[in-house]
């Protein structure tokens, strides 16, 4: 299971980038206000990554090294974004996007925490 969220990862990844330079991004632009559909993007992204690298069915002794290590690699691809986008004609990077990256991420990981505490604890 883990290999097939892992592949998603890769993908949405990929997209993310090859999106970067499209016409849809264009569009997009009318409907994000602030940029408030990084939240969301990076969210997504950091729950497929929890998938790859975090075991669903036991809560293992490094649960938040695991954790911590979902969210730096999830903060890597959207600072590898940003300065993608300042190469990109008619783009820009922005430390602005890369926090509210930043929340999309923790906001996962944090909720995605308890979760998993609460589900383990109901067990034992």
């Amino acid at each position: 299971m883990r290999i097939l969220f892992s592949i998603l990862s890769i993908a949405y990844i990929f997209c993310i980038f090859f999106f970067a330079d499209s016409p849809v991004v264009s569009t997009l632009s009318s409907f994000n206000l602030y940029s408030l559909l990084h939240i969301p993007l990076y969210g997504i992204l950091t729950i497929l990554l929890i998938f790859s690298f975090v075991p669903i069915t036991q809560l293992p002794n490094d649960l938040i090294t695991r954790y911590l290590f979902v969210g730096f690699i999830a903060l890597i691809v959207a600072i590898a974004d940003e300065i993608h986008q300042a190469y990109v004609p008619g783009r820009d990077a922005s430390i602005t996007d890369v926090l509210l990256d930043m929340v999309g991420i923790v906001l996962v990981l944090f909720f995605a925490f308890r979760i998993l505490r609460t589900k383990t604890s109901l067990i034992h």
